[in-house]
């Protein structure tokens, strides 16, 4: 099968499943407030998006995971009626949560309900750090609680971090108090300026060297294997971790030019190759009334689901398919040996730029060709 196949095979669906949230995150991705809650989709709209998504699963050879997010997922009324009517489908299903309104009879809801894994965010290892990007006291102590429940309930759950400059130098720290939980895993989300995001001070983000130090310090970790490791929202981790494995197979540096194709690196999941950035060609998400985008920081509108079935609109929306054509990338990212494994994100690429299809911002790494396309004109 085509790689291009392979990329129209949807993975992940993450949910906006309510607008209303419990904290207001520092770092957010929402745009909207709670006043936006009566534009949540109902019950029986809900429903139509979950039997629109075990329509397109069953067109795949895998049937897409759906994430329950938000805005605060229970803080909706109706969720594991929701999840219920999800695995009854015959979908798996997932659900993301800042954790702290989850007490032993939520854990236990979750358990029997079939959630087959919890993200809890933790923005830091300490209650200083974590609360100061939340921006409500006690909520490390809340979100550490509604761990230990899950933990108890014996559902599995992993520890979702945003990296920014206050919490990095925890990165250590994380992995450690990940294990000590009882965490499966670790994802590490590099920042995207869009909603609340987008308030962050220039100083306040690390720069695009200090994303490639951390990236190669997680590297480095995700080598021992101690806890699975994953990292979102950087997708030239995909390129620091074949230079990495190149450096250690052979001393030598890896690039796209060396004897190992920078797509020979698998995936974990359904035998698809790795690729950073899977907005629009492996993720997607719906928002809390219905209209579809790439991924949750990308706001390029493909449809609503409403309106149009998830189906078609995952098919046929131009947006997307732009967004699949590696060809199409713009500045570094288009001459890239690596834009096929990577891409660099879209998102910050919009943010920075208005245009999705431009070069990633953060990523420091110069393409070969386009240094001796400085060189030469130089001369």
């Amino acid at each position: 099968m085509k790689q291009s196949e392979h990329n129209r095979k949807l993975r992940l669906l993450f949910w906006e499943s309510t607008i209303l949230c419990n904290l207001s995150c520092a770092h957010c991705r929402r745009v909207e407030d709670d006043q936006a809650v009566d534009t949540d989709m109902t019950t029986a709209q809900a429903k139509q998006l979950i039997e629109q998504l075990a329509e397109l699963g069953k067109q795949q050879y895998f049937m897409p995971i759906l994430v329950f997010s938000g805005g605060e997922p229970l803080c909706r009324g109706d969720i594991f009626e929701l999840i219920g009517y999800t695995k009854q489908k015959g979908l798996l299903c997932a659900l993301a949560t800042n954790g702290t309104l989850i007490d032993s009879d939520i854990a236990e809801k979750i358990k029997n309900a079939g959630v087959e894994r919890v993200s809890v965010s933790l923005d830091g290892t300490t209650s200083e750090v974590h609360n100061k990007l939340r921006k409500l006291e006690g909520s490390f102590e809340a979100a550490i609680s509604g761990i230990k429940c899950l933990r108890e309930s014996d559902v599995p759950f992993q520890i979702n971090m945003t990296i920014t400059r206050y919490n990095a130098h925890q990165l250590d720290d994380i992995f450690v108090l990940a294990e000590n939980l009882g965490a499966v895993a670790v994802h590490l989300f590099m920042l995207v300026p869009v909603g609340c995001g987008e308030e962050f001070a220039a100083e306040d983000m690390l720069s695009a060297d200090e994303y490639e130090q951390l990236l190669e310090r997680v590297a480095k970790k995700e080598h021992c294997g101690r806890i699975e490791i994953k990292v979102t929202c950087g997708p030239h981790y995909e390129r620091v971790v074949r230079e990495n494995k190149l450096t250690s197979s052979n001393g030598s540096a890896g690039h796209p030019h060396a004897n190992q194709c920078p797509g020979a690196h698998p995936g974990p999941k359904h035998g698809l190759m790795s690729k950073g950035c899977l907005a629009g060609s492996g993720v997607l998400f719906v928002g809390h009334s219905g209209q579809v985008f790439p991924c949750g920081y990308l706001p390029i509108d493909c449809g609503n689901i409403l309106q149009i079935p998830l189906s078609q609109i995952w098919a046929n929306s131009a947006a997307l398919a732009k967004m699949r054509d590696t060809q199409q990338l713009k500045g570094k990212c288009g001459v890239c040996g690596y834009r096929t494994v990577c891409g660099g994100c879209r998102a910050r690429a919009f943010a920075a730029t208005g245009d999705y299809m431009e070069a990633e911002p953060m990523c420091r790494y110069i393409p070969p060709g386009l240094k001796q396309q400085h060189v030469k004109g130089s001369l």
